[in-house]
């Protein structure tokens, strides 16, 4: 799947920010979790509707805004 396949924008929706593509749960969400040093299975077990493709699709996202793509 494709970066677009995961994650989402809509003004409408969490104000705008970007979010895993049908939960109301933010990127940056994902972001904090990893650098506060959980793992990905930490997460995982957490947050048991994610998927590891979400949260490497996060990542991706998060690569892509601070190259500006």
């Amino acid at each position: 799947m494709q970066l677009a396949d995961r994650i989402t924008t809509n003004p409408g929706i969490f104000n705008g920010k970007p979010i895993i593509r049908g939960m109301r749960f933010g990127v940056a969400d994902v972001l904090g979790y990893l650098a506060a040093g959980m793992t990905f299975d930490e997460i995982l077990a957490d947050f048991p509707y994610l998927e590891r493709e979400y949260i490497v699709a996060a990542l991706e996202y998060a690569q892509n805004k601070v190259n500006h793509l």
